[in-house]
């Protein structure tokens, strides 16, 4: 059902404009298996909660990779929008090791992160 669900969503990503909606689905399906949207990080994973605008690798009590502890600035939809594109491009080292590859489904996701503050 879950792979259904990505499919059919991906499908209405690719056929029109992304909403918040999308990016939730998106979201649950992509990124919540190591990510959470509360203060405490996932199991794998900084929680993505207010990391809209965010610095980068500034979540409290995540360990991060060298990698983005190092990489300075903050969380623009530019930066996210690379960072989920290719992590081990855009910070090589990291921990992320999953990509979003449709530009699209991306922008789903980061449109839906910058609604949880």
């Amino acid at each position: 059902m879950r792979l259904l669900t990505t499919i059919t969503l991906a499908a209405a990503l690719l056929a029109g404009a992304a909403s918040a909606q999308d990016g939730a689905a998106l979201f649950n399906a992509q990124c919540k298996s190591c990510h959470t949207l509360t203060a405490a990080s996932g199991p794998a994973g900084p929680s993505l909660k207010g990391v809209a605008g965010r610095k980068i690798a500034g979540a409290p009590g995540y360990a991060y990779s060298k990698a983005l502890a190092g990489k300075g600035g903050t969380w623009s939809d530019a930066q996210l929008n690379a960072f989920l594109s290719g992590p081990a491009t855009f910070a090589p080292g990291t921990k992320m090791f999953n990509k979003v590859a449709d530009p699209k489904a991306r922008a789903a996701i980061v449109g839906y992160l910058k609604t949880q503050k």
